[in-house]
């Protein structure tokens, strides 16, 4: 069980850690209208991805035999996208798009919660990312039952609140000494890590 939880808070760190769009907006709103405006954004963020981590998670289970039945293409498949997004994230600049202006100081924490809700959401290419995750950590919850799922969503929304509530608090203290060129460095530690895991997967193919 103790690992159960522990891939599904791994799950959710990975998944919100890459500093897209989504990830630029939370610390812009953090730094220009302070830290719980960027937390507002983050679980706006946590939640859309939530479903898309429920929505595959049930899939996974509907199709769970055929996957085991073929379980190493499986692991091969997963492997090389997981490698490829991870190459992605590293070659990222999180700065180019950095937007200069100002953004209002006045508005409300449900504004913010909705349009980060919205805006993540649109990303549908976040279930390759779960898709490849759950595969590479065997992570299949709905085969173990009902306890097991609503576990993993829970685990799932701990990981993602932890790194946003993180997040937003380091860029809140370190506001009038941000650099944002640290961004491009967390970039490379998150794009490493999917690449790591994905040649894991590639190498424990072979035994």
């Amino acid at each position: 069980m103790f690992l159960f939880i522990v891939k599904g808070i791994i799950i959710g760190l990975l998944v919100s850690a890459p500093m897209g769009p989504i990830g630029m907006l939370t610390i812009q709103r953090t730094l220009l209208r302070g830290r719980w405006h960027g937390f507002a954004t983050g679980i706006g963020a946590m939640l859309s991805d939530l479903v898309y981590a429920t929505l595959i998670m049930m899939t996974v289970g509907k199709v769970s035999h055929f996957i085991e039945d073929n379980r190493v293409p499986f692991l091969w498949i997963s492997s090389i996208i997981l490698i490829g997004f991870g190459f992605l994230v590293y070659r990222t600049n999180p700065i180019k798009d950095w937007a200069s202006n100002v953004l209002p100081m006045q508005t409300r924490y449900i504004k913010d919660f909705a349009t980060s809700f919205v805006l993540t959401f649109s990303n549908v290419s976040i279930i390759f990312v779960f898709l490849t995750l759950y595969t590479q950590m065997s992570f299949n919850p709905v085969r173990e039952g009902t306890t097991q799922i609503i576990i993993a969503i829970s685990t799932i929304a701990l990981g993602a609140l932890i790194w946003w509530f993180v997040v937003t608090s380091i860029v809140s203290k370190m506001r009038k000494h941000f650099n944002r060129r640290g961004l491009i460095l967390l970039n490379r530690i998150v794009g490493t890590i999917f690449m790591i895991i994905g040649v894991a997967g590639l190498i424990l193919n072979h035994y």
